[in-house]
């Protein structure tokens, strides 16, 4: 039992690390609000990824992904609203933070909050991946929420550490040549993300 779980700890630990478009949205957080914008960002993620891991226990994300049609649906929504915040971003690049708020709707908890729950991979890999971890003869429920709340607690403590270290890049990242790079850079990425997850 020992084992699975530092098992499962080192690969979360792996799959957390790796940027995806929650780090993006929690570091364009950070940089249009301060530390409290990036605070609310990453709470929602984290409420975002509570609830993806009681739907997998429940059973509802292996609904989803024998759903065709909810997948897609579901998919497709997640997916504009990445291209949606990565317009935003490129329509906002260089701009001050007065005018951010003003400027992108998807900011704070709402933002953490969306970016994860209208993502559908988020849930399938919950149901595909936690299983994987799971002892022979364990409870298959019990212990994709024991897996979950580990991976839950590993992303805690990543974004703390991002948010320890924000106020010491903040102030590089603010100015006006940087901040507009960053933004065109964002801008990007999140539009990628977006399309990606369309066609796949």
């Amino acid at each position: 039992m020992l084992v699975s779980f530092l098992a499962f700890a080192g690969a979360a630990t792996l799959i957390v690390l790796l940027p995806g478009p929650d780090t993006l949205v929690v570091v364009r957080s950070i940089l249009r609000g301060g530390r409290r914008q990036g605070i609310l960002t990453a709470l929602g993620n984290l409420v975002g990824l509570t609830i993806w891991v009681t739907a997998a226990a429940a059973g509802i994300a292996a609904l989803l992904r024998a759903s065709e049609i909810g997948y897609s649906a579901l998919r497709i929504v997640g997916a504009c609203y990445l291209v949606y915040l990565g317009i935003q971003a490129w329509r906002t690049r260089g701009t001050t933070t007065q005018t951010e708020g003003k400027a992108l709707l998807g900011s704070g908890f709402k933002a953490g909050i969306l970016t994860n729950l209208l993502n559908p991979k988020v849930g399938v890999f919950f149901v595909t991946f936690l299983p994987g971890f799971v002892p022979a003869g364990a409870s298959v429920g019990l212990m994709t929420i024991a897996f979950g709340a580990i991976f839950v607690a590993i992303t805690a403590l990543y974004w703390l550490i991002l948010l320890a270290l924000a106020g010491k890049v903040t102030a590089w990242m603010n100015t006006p040549k940087i901040r507009r790079r960053l933004d065109v850079a964002t801008a990007g990425v999140l539009v990628a993300f977006g399309v990606r997850l369309a066609t796949e």
